[in-house]
């Protein structure tokens, strides 16, 4: 597709017509910046946390000193009763404290210029535009032009079911399996205790602008993401601070683009 011309869908997969891209997507694109921004969007939400003063010193026991045939950790004082001379207090015994405990006062988050982060979102934006980035990071062989653009109608489904068909007229089959057989697996490690017990693969991004039927459509499918375009940021857009997801946009949130950045 030449320009910034691209196909217009309906809900069956056809091409209704063409429609004409915002003007955003003729940024360049910057890869660096979008990853610095996205490390700066995703250290923003780790809330810090420290250790209290006198965690692991609430204890009596001291050293005994050298001559004992005793390593010199301190232990509990007294006698007949369980914990007596149980080492306590040092680093690498059970119970101490910890050697280098973390501090609220370390720095998590990278602040950003906020020029910067409007430019690595519009930089991202325009990445959904790029084939080829696109077929980097997704299995789309069965579309010819990106971004996917559907009329209003889209925002209107409300069923999973009809929303999965539509994406399958759309050529995503490929895709909508990758997603599917990445969630069956189990996430190593101590994730799975915290609420994210299985590995998510991004699949589709859904934008829309008024009606928010089609999250409710969108929610059971997995890797399937759906945005309002007016919270539309680089997390949505660049997942892992690498440019070129897969887009689909309704008509209405691809001309709210000329309101949030201008023509």
């Amino acid at each position: 597709m030449n320009g910034l011309r691209r196909p217009l869908f309906n809900l069956e997969g056809e091409i209704i017509g063409e429609i004409e891209l915002p003007e955003v997507f003729k940024t360049d694109i910057r890869p660096d910046i979008i990853r610095r921004v996205y490390l700066s969007q995703l250290t923003a939400r780790i809330q810090p946390q420290g250790r209290d003063k006198r965690a692991g010193m609430r204890t009596s026991a001291e050293s005994r000193g050298t001559g004992l045939d005793l390593a010199r950790v301190p232990r509990i004082k007294g006698t007949l009763y369980p914990a007596a001379g149980r080492a306590a207090m040092a680093p690498f015994v059970r119970g101490g404290r910890r050697a280098h405990p973390p501090k609220v006062e370390k720095v998590i988050w990278e602040r950003v210029n906020k020029k910067e982060r409007r430019l690595a979102i519009m930089s991202a934006i325009a990445a959904t535009a790029s084939l080829d980035l696109i077929i980097a990071r997704h299995r789309v062989d069965g579309i010819k032009a990106a971004p996917i653009i559907v009329i209003r109608d889209l925002e209107e489904v409300s069923k999973t079911k009809d929303l999965y068909d539509f994406l399958l007229k759309l050529g995503l089959k490929d895709e909508l399996e990758r997603t599917k057989a990445r969630f069956r697996k189990i996430r190593s490690g101590k994730g799975k205790m915290r609420g994210r017990k299985r590995v998510r693969a991004k699949g589709p991004l859904i934008i829309y602008k008024e009606n928010p039927s089609v999250f409710l459509a969108a929610r059971n499918i997995p890797g399937v993401d759906v945005v309002n375009v007016k919270h539309l940021s680089i997390i949505h857009l660049a997942p892992g601070g690498v440019p070129g997801r897969l887009a689909i946009w309704s008509e209405p949130a691809l001309k709210a683009l000329d309101e949030r950045f201008g023509g």
